[in-house]
């Protein structure tokens, strides 16, 4: 009787004034499509754990879908027109891939820019040795990681070493059933006494992060350091390299386990690299499906991220400059730069990137009116940076509202959020290097918690809403 009882005056006032995010699952209640949508995306986290796997199977998923490679139809000569699909590989870590509309390139673009680097453990270019007759991996941790949490795991090595010839020699191990994985050991808490009063951050050092890799002596009495011979024969048996190759390599320790449904509901997904690949996944999968553009649409993935956007497969770089140059030159008889500029300010990005979510367990990092939330959409973060905004990108109130409205036009969760409270740190995204090419740029990712850890948690009602959302910015942002 209650419910069917009229709202009061104050009610009715409070529903139409006030701001109220929405739970997402209530928001997008087909779970069917939540839950499909998020096994593909949790058997696409197995498959694509480095910069170069990601980049490697997403370019395998989009030739299905009919994408050409830019660079060999430049080099064929081949004319670009609305409605053709294209890609550019940077370096085999970093990847664009574009829908072109039906509007002239310089009129601007819809772009949802990702990285698909990650936290992670670089293997060092000298790294093998042997002590007490145990050979190690030394490593050099990559990002900003708890060093702690990356011990007594299981780990798998993936990457490429160079040969001497130029050859290439692709690495993967640790994934498969019957592979061996690798683990840093930790003390015991009998004897970690003098460990356990340190503080955290330096009760484990980067130089001891040393991944046990064998055990096993050479046959050969005379020798020194069987162990480590041991090894360097069985990689040079199997993948014909010696020692020196490996200062040429590329190789990265990363969790060996799978993704994994969470909660008693599988309400949630728990997996390695979800920062950023929820949103590049999202993101692309969100291109993937846009057709005849009225704007040309593009997915960035970029690379480096998690150590500043550096070198030229980060953000920073002039990549994705050339790949609009290479746009504008394609679609116009008279190529000139003033194409390029009028191409990049009439452009919108959504940064695509991830949000620290609140955590209940420890209260005081974020201000609870303005944090990210598990399971309420996509996070739609106006500035980031540290305490007083350094470092930031801070959007302009007319994105914010172009963004908001879209996103309420089309039933998309969301909510306005901050990366923690003021004075408990921050961090920075790709925005503000695309910000200073004088795109419009806005933060608006997923919502993550344990962010940076071996195992982070979203929720798959926000991973949903964030394909939703990207896709209804590439096809309708006027």
């Amino acid at each position: 009787m209650d419910e069917m009882k009229e709202k009061s005056k104050g009610q009715k006032l409070l529903d139409k004034l006030t701001y109220n995010s929405k739970n997402a699952w209530e928001v997008i209640p087909d779970r069917e499509l939540i839950f499909s949508f998020c096994d593909g995306y949790k058997a696409f986290l197995d498959k694509a754990k480095t910069e170069r796997t990601y980049v490697r199977e997403a370019v395998q998923e989009a030739e299905k879908l009919g994408f050409e490679d830019l660079d060999m139809m430049i080099a064929e000569g081949l004319p670009i027109n609305p409605g053709d699909k294209v890609y550019r590989v940077v370096r085999n870590k970093a990847v664009i891939f574009a829908v072109i509309g039906k509007q002239p390139v310089e009129k601007g673009t819809r772009m949802v820019g990702a990285h698909v680097d990650c936290p992670r453990l670089d293997i060092k270019q000298n790294p093998l040795y042997e002590n007490t007759e145990m050979a190690f991996l030394k490593t050099h941790y990559y990002g900003g990681i708890k060093k702690y949490q990356w011990l007594t795991i299981p780990l798998a090595l993936h990457g490429v070493i160079l040969k001497k010839d130029g050859s290439v020699v692709d690495i993967c191990i640790g994934e498969d059933q019957g592979d061996p994985a690798f683990t840093i050991t930790d003390l015991l808490p009998h004897l970690a006494k003098d460990q356990m009063q340190k503080k955290l951050h330096e009760a484990i050092s980067g130089e001891g992060m040393n991944a046990l890799s064998g055990s096993i002596p050479y046959d050969d009495k005379e020798v020194k350091d069987k162990v480590k011979l041991n090894i360097l024969n069985l990689l040079n048996e199997k993948y014909d390299i010696t020692e020196e190759d490996l200062i040429s390599s590329e190789l990265e320790l990363v969790p060996a386990f799978k993704a994994k449904d969470v909660g008693f509901d599988r309400s949630m997904i728990g997996a390695y690299g979800q920062d950023d690949r929820v949103c590049a996944y999202t993101g692309m999968m969100a291109l993937f499906d846009v057709k005849d553009p009225d704007y040309t649409a593009i997915c960035v993935l970029t690379d480096k991220e998690e150590i500043g956007s550096v070198g030229n497969t980060g953000a920073e770089s002039r990549f994705l400059e050339d790949f609009l140059a290479d746009l504008c030159d394609m679609t116009t008889d008279n190529y000139s730069d003033i194409l390029l500029r009028r191409c990049l300010n009439n452009s919108v990005m959504l940064s695509a990137d991830v949000n620290a979510a609140l955590d209940p367990n420890f209260e005081g990092t974020h201000d609870k009116f303005n944090a990210a939330y598990l399971g309420k959409g996509l996070a739609i973060l106006k500035f980031s940076g540290a305490r007083g905004k350094s470092g930031a990108s801070d959007a302009h109130a007319e994105v914010v509202s172009r963004i908001r409205k879209l996103f309420n036009d089309n039933d998309i969760p969301w909510h306005t959020t901050e990366l923690g409270a003021i004075d408990k740190g921050g961090g920075g995204t790709i925005a503000q290097f695309i910000a200073n090419l004088g795109v419009d740029v806005i933060d608006c990712g997923v919502p993550v918690l344990s962010m940076h850890s071996p195992f982070e948690i979203t929720s798959k009602a926000d991973v949903y809403a964030a394909y939703k959302g990207y896709k209804a910015f590439l096809k309708k942002l006027e």
